[in-house]
């Protein structure tokens, strides 16, 4: 079986862009907390941190009073998040040449991604549900198989537009 990603403009009102807003700042402060953590950690004494522990450790950082709001956005873009920071680390000790990983910044490239857990991830009659933002219009400009298996959503904004994009499995 092979993956196959489709891109789909979708149009959120006013209040679901302030969750997107929420959910990719969100995740670009965990990307960078934990790369600082992990670079600081390897500093002192040559120890990793691992995503568990990343995980783990997030959990408790939640809970803290300057980032209770962590818990206002999608539990699981901020463990994608933690998992691609894993991938890049992983990327980098066994191929020098990817580089080592660098912070995001604020003004690239907005995006989030998030995985479907128990049907969380909906598309149905253009619109596409996501935790914690709900149904978002979307428009569905191909067609999709009847029997794909939705397995996750990136949604992207591009200077003023969003867009998500779908792995399907056939």
């Amino acid at each position: 079986m092979a993956n196959k990603a489709y891109k789909f403009r979708i149009y959120p009102d006013a209040e679901q862009k302030v969750l997107f807003a929420k959910t990719f700042g969100c995740t670009r402060l965990v990307y960078n907390y934990y790369l600082d953590k992990k670079v600081k950690l390897y500093q002192e004494d040559k120890s990793r941190f691992s995503y568990t522990q990343c995980a783990g450790d997030m959990a408790k950082l939640k809970k803290e009073d300057d980032y209770l709001f962590l818990s206002e956005v999608d539990s699981i873009a901020l463990q994608q998040s933690l998992r691609h920071l894993n991938t890049a680390f992983q990327n980098f000790f066994t191929r020098p040449k990817t580089g080592f990983p660098k912070f995001k910044s604020r003004r690239n490239k907005k995006s989030y991604t998030t995985i479907c857990i128990s049907n969380n991830i909906v598309l149905h009659d253009s619109f596409l549900k996501l935790p914690k933002i709900g149904l978002v219009k979307a428009k569905q400009h191909r067609s999709i198989l009847e029997d794909y298996v939705l397995k996750s959503v990136t949604v992207s904004q591009l200077k003023t537009k969003y867009r998500n994009r779908k792995c399907i499995v056939f």
